[in-house]
């Protein structure tokens, strides 16, 4: 099935919705790499004005990957809410717009939506949504979650404490998780990248951790962001293990390449479950994604990057995560060139998670060869703390030494908390009061030689 637009005495044709969608996503490197971008601004704005007019139920009907063969299609094919949908099924993508937008349409009303809200079409409204209609959608959005404190509750965002070492250096990682919670930041997550595979390491970096939030009470999570299988591995042994963690992509192929499945994502959950180490709630997945993983792992159908990216959240709202987070620029230029596409992309993919009900935080981020710098992140970091942001990333200095790549610092989270009034998760600003580490309205107290933290004594 084709689509057609006029836009003055120019036609304008679309081959199928694949195509539709692809042209008509703002400009990517990753689309154009891929052959699937808009051959100019007027050919955008035609599928722009096309996709507008596409009702919101052949999104549902017309699967962009096919369902026989791919099992995210069926997951959400299958797992929609018809009853969530009813409210929006007469409208078009661009009444959609409308809808959202509205100021009729509150937290509770998205809030019952959202299970029927299909991927596709959370990734086609946004395509046509300015940036500023992406803040406004996304900050009407709340989705709470909770393991050993509570995140995403209104007026907060959480912080993950990353104190990566690139030899996994139990000084080094010890020092910079001291430094981050100095500066309030560890709320979302205390969360490793291992430099090592290696289950035996992976082992004493969760062992680490885990003596380290023991010793000090602190009521936050760890996660060593090892690949899905070995953290099963570790359950079995005995591991202290709160979070699994895992990257996932939008189609069965992309999962593939990351050496994961829907069933395997089920027995890591189950085996997280069944240690019933958190205190306050029970969601214990950890997921990450990006825009142009399908793309590099030629998995990609065909299908424009974005819209693939809403695709992955569908298969993170299965397994009821604590944490989501869009790694936006860390898989370089070839797939978001610049800082004005990571900014969008940013805005982009927090709008669709939040619209599907997960709790979308942002790696605000950029690698060392992309044509962006730390005005970009700054900006992006703004914009998404104005929309909502369940959480970002806390970094010493903005800079990880092991992945090689920029993010943003514990003191830009204290930048944005008090440009906007943002709390921490309540239970760790509670301890950051007791500890001495911040004052009763949050703001950072002077550090002391003597300071608990800095001695390795509770009291």
């Amino acid at each position: 099935m084709g689509y057609r637009q006029v836009v003055g005495t120019t036609t304008w044709t679309f081959c199928d919705l694949k195509d539709l969608l692809a042209k008509a996503s703002p400009l990517r490197s990753g689309d154009a790499l891929a052959g699937l971008a808009a051959s100019c601004a007027q050919e955008n704005v035609a599928a722009k004005l096309a996709l507008a007019d596409l009702p919101l139920r052949a999104l549902l009907d017309q699967p962009i990957v096919p369902y026989e063969s791919d099992e995210v299609t069926r997951l959400i094919c299958d797992s929609h809410d018809a009853g969530a949908f009813a409210p929006i099924a007469s409208l078009t993508v661009g009444g959609f717009r409308d809808f959202l937008l509205a100021q009729t349409t509150t937290t509770q009303v998205l809030a019952a939506l959202a299970p029927g809200v299909t991927p596709e079409m959370a990734a086609a409204v946004s395509k046509i949504m300015r940036s500023q209609d992406l803040i406004l959608a996304a900050s009407k959005c709340r989705v709470t979650t909770a393991f050993r404190d509570t995140i995403g509750l209104p007026g907060t965002m959480a912080v993950r404490l990353q104190p990566n070492h690139p030899t996994d250096d139990p000084a080094g990682i010890t020092a910079s998780v001291l430094d981050g919670l100095m500066y309030g930041c560890g709320d979302a997550v205390i969360g490793i990248n291992p430099a090592s595979d290696s289950l035996a390491a992976t082992g004493e970096l969760l062992r680490l951790l885990d003596e380290l939030i023991g010793r000090f009470s602190i009521p936050t999570q760890s996660c060593v962001l090892a690949h899905v299988t070995s953290t099963i591995e570790l359950i079995e042994r005995g591991a202290p293990v709160d979070l699994v963690f895992q990257s996932i992509a939008g189609t069965e192929a992309a999962n593939a390449s990351f050496g994961v499945n829907l069933a395997l994502l089920k027995e890591g959950r189950e085996a997280a479950l069944s240690l019933k180490r958190g205190t306050v709630g029970d969601n214990v997945m950890y997921f990450e994604t990006g825009q142009g993983s399908a793309l590099s792992a030629n998995a990609h159908h065909g299908v424009d990057q974005q819209t693939l990216e809403a695709r992955a959240y569908g298969v993170a709202r299965a397994f009821k995560p604590l944490l989501v987070n869009t790694v936006v620029g860390f898989i370089g230029p070839e797939y978001l060139y610049d800082g004005k596409q990571i900014i969008r992309a940013g805005l982009e993919d927090h709008f669709c998670g939040k619209l599907l009900g997960l709790p979308l935080g942002c790696d605000i981020c950029h690698t060392n060869h992309a044509e962006a710098d730390q005005d970009d992140l700054d900006t992006l970091l703004t914009l998404l703390a104005t929309a909502g942001v369940t959480f970002v990333m806390g970094v010493p200095g903005g800079d990880d030494v092991m992945l090689g790549y920029q993010s943003t610092s514990f003191h830009d989270a204290l930048y944005v908390r008090e440009l906007l009034g943002l709390k921490r998760a309540p239970e760790f600003e509670a301890w950051l009061r007791e500890m001495r580490i911040t004052g009763t309205g949050g703001a950072l107290l002077p550090r002391t030689a003597g300071h608990p933290l800095l001695t390795g004594s509770r009291a």
